[in-house]
Parts: C-alpha cells; structure tokens; sequence
C-alpha cells in the first residue's frame, strides 16, 4: 500500500513508546460498538457513496498525537457485478504521489470483504446505519525488514456527501497511531 509505505517512518517513531501510554490508547478504538448506529437517519451503501469520484483529505497522527503527514486522494470508485473497485491516487504534503487499487467484494447483508496488492488475506467489514467498520492487516516495508500492522477503520456518513474516517493502526495489538479522513462527494 503506497499510503503504509509513506507512514513506514512514522509508525517506527510512534512504535518507540511505552506500551502502558499505548494500551490506554487502544481502548478508545475498541470500544465502538458497530450496533449502537443501526438506528441511524442515514443509512451507509459503500458502493453507492463511493461509485463515481470522491476527494478525501487525511492526516497520520503517531500515538503522542502529533501530526505527521498529510495528504489528498482522489478515487474513482466503479461498480461492476457485486464487486466496487477504489483507484485512489494519492498526493502527500511533499509532493509525492502514489497509487491504491481496492477490489472489494459486496457481500450483502452490508457485509464486504476486499484486497488490495499489500493486504495479506482480506479485509472484511460491515455497515450498521450510517457507520462501517473496516478490519485489515497490511504488509508494511520498514527499512530493510516488513511489519505486518493493522488497521480498524471506521466510517461514519454524516451526510449524503461527506463521510468521516478514523484508523487505529496497530502492532503487536499496541495502537501506534491513527489515521482521519475526510471524504468528499
């Protein structure tokens, strides 16, 4: 995943701390319960929010919540059949650019599963109201070694055109840092 490989840096700086600042931490990332948005007064399709073009905006904070990085996407989202395809070209803060492509399986029921080139296995997520909550590992070049950290995504459309993401990015279960998004219709 081009983004992971440009926050690679970042995640070892976050990764230095003590793991008693971390475990506070996480516990404001497992907390969410995707049920408590079912009743929601608007509901999430991910494939109808995302078919078309989307602008999103984001920033990688490491755990101390300082910022790191920012960065645009713009993502072309196709439906074909039951699957949504997410080309997302990414400009960061320095000028660099880089490239995803998600292949994300509609399940139904609001269940997905997707892959992208550097995600071991799946991502699977489900949609409750106007929330989706989205659970992947990534392999993530760091130096001359690879870690494999996880992301628990979560997506909340606030209106009909905006949807605000936050990531918890973990290692060894520790959160290291996160990642807010917000996407634009």
């Amino acid at each position: 995943m081009p983004f992971a490989r440009r926050l690679a840096p970042l995640l070892m700086a976050g990764a230095a701390a003590t793991t008693a600042a971390t475990t506070t931490a996480c516990a404001s990332s497992s907390t969410t319960r995707l049920e408590a948005f079912s009743e929601a007064p608007r509901q999430l399709v991910l494939e109808e929010y995302f078919e078309g073009k989307t602008t999103a905006y984001g920033l990688f904070e490491d755990r101390f919540g300082k910022v790191r990085r920012q960065f645009r996407v713009d993502i072309v989202g196709e439906v074909e059949g039951n699957r949504l395809t997410l080309t997302e070209k990414f400009i960061y803060d320095d000028g660099e650019r880089d490239t995803r492509v998600w292949e994300i399986d509609i399940l139904g029921n609001g269940r997905y599963r997707g892959t992208a080139g550097d995600v071991p296995g799946y991502a699977e997520g489900q949609v409750s109201g106007n929330a989706f909550n989205w659970k992947y590992k990534v392999d993530l070049k760091v130096g001359s070694s690879v870690w494999n950290v996880g992301f628990n995504d979560w997506m909340f459309l606030m209106d009909d055109n905006i949807l605000i993401n936050r990531a918890y990015v973990t290692r060894y279960g520790i959160e290291i840092g996160q990642v807010t998004i917000a996407f634009r219709k």
